[in-house]
C-alpha cells in the first residue's frame, strides 16, 4: 500500500543517469572532450561512447561539468486550494443541489433552524490521475452537518475542466467515521478507515477497513475491501484470474485466494451490469487446510443469457453469517462475447 500524506501532490523522483548515458545523451560535450584530448596526445582516434565501460568517470575538467539532472514536470490538473474553493453536490439530500465552498466551508442557517447545512473539507484531499487523461483528478472527503446529531462523510472525486475542478460524483463513507488515509493507487483510490460495525453505537465507530474505488461509467465503485480479525489480521480476498476485461462467453472459471477462510468454507459470487442490477448469484466453495487459515477457490461461473459485447462485474464476497455484513470483497470487470 502507498504510505502518503494525502494533502500534498504527486511525488517524483529524480532520475538517476550513469557516466556513459550521460555522455551519450549529450553529443556536444563529447565531441569537446575529443577535441581536446586529441589536441595534447597522437592522432589515433578516440573511441566511440558506445565503447565507454558502464560507470567510467569523466575527464576532470574545471571548466566543464554535466549539468544536473532536472526534476520530471508535475502534472497538470488540480490542486487542493481549487477544492476549497469549488463547487460541492450535495450527497444527503434527496434533491440535486450545488453550493459554492470558501476555504473549504459553506453554511446557511442556525443550529436548530429546518433548513441549517454546514459543509466542510476534511483535511483529507489526494491528487492524482483516476481516469488516465494524464491529469490530476482530486479526491477529498467532506462532511455534511444538517444539526442532527449526525455528520455525514462522502468522498467526492473532482475533474479538471477548463483548469477549473468540476464536481463528477461522490460516494457515502459513513457517519463520524475515522479517516486514517487517502491516495491514489494505479488508477484508483485507496482508502483506509474505521466505520462502523453492524453492532456498534453511532458515537464510536471499530470497524478498521480498507477499500478501493474505481471510477467506472463517471461513478465510484467499490472493487475490492478488506476488514479485520480481532487479531489484526487482514480479511482479505484475491480474485486471479479472469483478470480485469478479458473476454467471457457463457461461463468463466474464477480462480483465487483468501487470507483467512470464510464461516463453512463460503464465499459468495454476484454478478452485475454496468447499471449496479444484479444478474446473478450463487455460493462458490474454499479450500483450506485449517480453520480460519488461508485457502483458495476454483470454481466455474454460469453467466446465463447476457447480451454479446456487455460488460459485466464479478464480485466474491465473504458475508458474515452473523448479521449479513460485509467482511471482505474483490471484483473484476469482464466483456461477454
Amino acid at each position: 500500500m502507498d504510505s502518503r500524506n494525502p494533502l500534498m501532490d504527486c511525488h517524483y523522483e529524480e532520475p538517476r543517469v550513469s557516466n556513459s548515458e550521460w555522455r551519450r545523451g549529450n553529443p556536444s560535450v563529447f565531441f569537446i572532450i575529443a577535441f581536446l584530448v586529441t589536441g595534447c596526445t597522437s592522432a589515433s582516434p578516440s573511441p566511440a561512447p558506445d565503447s565507454v565501460i558502464e560507470g567510467t568517470a569523466l575527464p576532470e575538467l574545471p571548466f566543464l561539468s554535466p549539468a544536473p539532472p532536472t526534476k520530471a514536470p508535475p502534472i497538470p490538473g488540480l490542486s487542493a486550494e481549487q477544492i476549497r474553493n469549488g463547487p460541492y453536490q450535495l450527497g444527503f439530500t434527496d434533491a440535486l443541489r450545488i453550493v459554492q465552498l470558501s476555504n473549504g466551508r459553506y453554511q446557511e442557517g442556525v443550529p436548530g433552524d429546518g433548513n441549517y447545512v454546514e459543509i466542510h473539507v476534511t483535511d483529507f484531499i489526494a491528487l492524482g490521475d483516476i481516469n488516465g487523461d494524464g491529469l490530476n483528478e482530486a479526491a477529498a472527503l467532506v462532511a455534511e452537518d444538517y444539526g442532527g446529531t449526525g455528520v455525514f462523510v462522502f468522498l467526492a472525486l473532482y475533474v479538471a475542466k477548463a483548469g477549473e475542478p468540476e464536481f463528477l460524483t461522490s460516494v457515502f463513507i459513513d457517519d463520524r467515521p475515522v479517516i486514517e488515509s487517502l491516495g491514489f493507487e494505479e488508477n484508483q483510490i485507496f482508502l483506509g478507515s474505521i466505520t462502523h460495525d453492524a453492532d456498534d453505537p453511532f458515537c464510536c465507530a471499530t470497524l478498521k477497513n480498507e477499500r478501493h474505488y474505481r471510477l467506472i461509467d463517471n461513478h465510484l465503485k467499490l472493487t475490492d475491501y478488506t476488514t479485520f480479525t480481532p487479531q489484526g489480521k487482514p480479511r482479505t480476498i484475491s480474485i486471479e484470474s479472469p483478470v480485469l476485461g478479458a473476454e467471457v462467453f457463457r461461463s468463466v472459471q474464477v480462480k483465487g485466494t483468501v487470507s483467512v477462510a470464510p464461516f463453512e468454507n463460503n464465499l459468495v459470487y454476484r454478478i452485475y451490469d454496468l447499471g449496479a442490477v444484479e444478474l446473478s448469484a450463487g455460493a462458490l466453495m474454499v479450500t483450506a487446510s485449517e480453520l480460519g487459515g488461508p485457502g483458495t477457490f476454483d470454481t466455474r461461473i454460469s453467466l446465463g443469457i447476457i447480451l454479446s459485447g456487455a460488460v459485466i462485474r464479478i464480485e466474491v464476497q465473504d458475508v458474515s453469517a452473523a448479521d449479513g455484513s460485509l467482511l471482505a470483497m474483490d471484483s473484476v470487470e469482464l466483456v461477454v462475447k
